[in-house]
């Protein structure tokens, strides 16, 4: 059994619909047991993501990066760097923001340079773009990410309507991608 975490942060719902769809992707492969995690709750999950082989963080963006309560958990984190407990566990991300770019690339970088400190492995999305003159706006990573995965929600509308199909799919796809990583990466270990 594959154990992976995603831990994230949610200000209005619309990430935590996205880190749901996360954790359904993640679900679908066999021997996978997922875990969400508010950061609000960290501290009663430590333990958890000390045994978790992989660690899918979640966040929205906020003013061009992540948001405060999430860089809290970050920061939280320093004691399990400091010993590289989580030294060569898979590491993905997802983020949404209400516009379109909303600099969420810059966010996506954040966790990547997160998990380098803690010397984890980075799980791209690996997605190809939904770019032709043919996508359409519920098309798997229409956004166009390949760090992690995008979602973008209208401000004016609730967790119920945004983030879009294509984005809520293109969540779920990194969530299998990384649950199907981490199976192949423990069988392998043993």
């Amino acid at each position: 059994m594959s154990k992976i975490a995603i831990v994230y942060h949610s200000g209005y719902g619309h990430t935590a619909r996205q880190a749901q769809a996360v954790a359904e992707g993640a679900a679908s492969i066999a021997g996978s047991d997922v875990l969400l995690i508010q950061v609000s709750e960290v501290d009663r999950h430590w333990d958890d993501l000390a045994a978790a082989e992989a660690i899918i963080f979640g966040a929205p963006t906020y003013m061009g990066s992540l948001s405060a309560e999430f860089k809290k958990f970050m920061e939280a984190t320093s004691k399990i760097w400091i010993k590289q407990g989580w030294k060569d566990k898979l590491a993905a991300g997802f983020t949404n923001s209400a516009s379109m770019n909303g600099d969420k690339l810059s966010s996506l970088t954040q966790l990547v340079i997160l998990a380098a400190q803690h010397s984890m492995i980075w799980v791209s999305l690996g997605l190809l773009p939904s770019n032709s003159s043919k996508a359409q706006r519920n098309d798997a990573n229409y956004l166009g990410s390949y760090l992690g995965a995008m979602a973008q929600s209208d401000s004016d509308l609730g967790p119920d309507m945004v983030p879009p199909a294509g984005d809520l799919e293109t969540a779920r796809l990194l969530g299998a991608r990384v649950a199907t990583l981490a199976k192949q990466f423990k069988a392998g270990k043993a």
